[in-house]
């Protein structure tokens, strides 16, 4: 199982333009003691300045996982094909 606290606490690393970009406006904005952006500071940052990106993220997710969960209830067999 995936331990998602490893995962928000992940540092990123500002191996690209973007990247840097954010970890740099992260960083002065939550100014951490450490000196360091994790992810879930990223996600923070980004829901509170752009909540349109997070929700939309956010719905694509609910819906990836709710057809799924519909695809594994259904037996085997009987689902129709997609046209």
């Amino acid at each position: 199982m995936i331990n998602e606290r490893e995962l928000l606490e992940k540092q990123v690393e500002a191996d690209s333009e973007l990247k840097s970009y954010i970890v740099n406006y992260v960083g002065e904005k939550l100014n951490p003691e450490n000196g360091l952006v994790n992810i879930e500071m990223v996600i923070a940052v980004l829901a509170q300045d752009f909540p349109d990106v997070v929700l939309a993220l956010a719905e694509e997710n609910f819906i990836r996982g709710y057809t799924q969960g519909i695809q594994d209830n259904t037996p085997a067999g009987t689902q129709q094909d997609e046209k």
